[in-house]
């Protein structure tokens, strides 16, 4: 085939020597057509190895037809549901797990999947290899209540500090609130995207569980929905926050999720109001209370005094065989 040659006519230059361009071969349109045919047929099986219970679904739906007619396809898919139905009404949370959950996360996958391509390549994301584009690939989305984490396989070479410099630019691709990146992997990270604030609206209070666990109380919610719960057992927790952040939330949160164990006597609250105004009205509950300073100080004394009695009487006990003893405290040493 002969090839044809272009020069570049547009120079301002009228004494430059002219640019002959490569040649151009033009390719036969059957040629064209047959390529892409076998790419059709290509993705055509690739998609029906990747989804085997759509295949199966699919396979029984014409197997259906072709034995019973469309009365019997009709007679199939009314049973199905009124199997559905029957599943929602009776087992709500089963019926979530199975129809709700994967349908919702697979809607979530293909409105990303569908703008991932333009995001990754406007925000920088897509690094040019040899001439190729290599776009990371989306491993796995689970849709939430108020926010989407996107699992994110990177390309080679990338890190998680790359998507985090550009998370507002995704945050506004994906048309989102937030976007924050968790390393979940080595060459894979969690994409969170918060789609609307869950609390934008108060909270009320939590229902009061009947066993208090101090490795996990819930006090509030987490903008994902989920519960927030604060770990006391074998920990510290510092509040702080600026006038009117809800710091007194957070502390009478915890103290109500503390109240069974309160009322039971194996919890007890000591507690310094130097404002009088924080902790005061529920000073009935607390078994030490103070507000002034030589009581807060007494107060405080008097914990260490009582932290060092524990350590001398749960810390090391030397036995016969020389080897260090711990005692395992009770339920009212917590």
């Amino acid at each position: 085939m002969t090839g044809e040659s272009f020069a570049q006519v547009n120079n301002p230059d009228p004494f430059a020597a002219p640019v002959w361009r490569s040649p151009v071969y033009r390719t036969p349109e059957f040629v064209i057509w047959l390529v892409q045919l076998a790419r059709l047929l290509a993705r055509m099986v690739w998609f029906v190895i990747c989804h085997p219970l759509l295949d199966l679904v699919a396979g029984l739906v014409l197997l259906d037809y072709f034995n019973l007619g469309w009365p019997g396809l009709a007679t199939t898919g009314g049973l199905i549901l009124a199997v559905l139905f029957g599943l929602w009404l009776g087992w709500p949370g089963l019926f979530a797990r199975l129809v709700i959950v994967p349908v919702r996360d697979e809607w979530r996958r293909w409105y990303y999947r569908r703008r991932w391509l333009a995001v990754m390549t406007i925000t920088g994301l897509a690094p040019l290899y040899r001439g190729r584009v290599l776009i990371p690939v989306i491993a796995a989305v689970a849709a939430g209540g108020p926010v989407d984490r996107v699992t994110v396989k990177l390309v080679s070479g990338q890190s998680p500090a790359d998507f985090a410099d550009r998370a507002e630019g995704l945050a506004h691709g994906f048309g989102v609130h937030l976007c924050r990146v968790r390393p979940a992997a080595p060459g894979l990270i969690v994409l969170e995207l918060v789609r609307r604030d869950a609390l934008a609206a108060p909270v009320p209070a939590l229902p009061i569980a009947e066993r208090v666990d101090l490795a996990g109380l819930a006090i509030g919610r987490c903008e994902d929905g989920s519960p927030w719960l604060l770990r006391l057992l074998g920990s510290h927790v510092l509040v702080a926050g600026a006038t009117g952040a809800g710091k007194g939330s957070v502390i009478w949160s915890l103290i109500r999720a503390l109240l069974p164990g309160i009322l039971g006597g194996w919890v007890r609250v000591w507690a310094c109001d130097p404002k009088r105004m924080e902790l005061s009205f529920g000073r009935d509950l607390f078994a030490r209370y103070a507000d002034q300073a030589a009581a807060m100080v007494e107060l405080l004394e008097a914990a260490v005094t009582e932290m060092h009695k524990r350590a001398g009487e749960f810390g090391p006990d030397p036995d016969v065989h020389g080897v260090g003893r711990v005692p395992v405290p009770g339920r009212g040493d917590r």
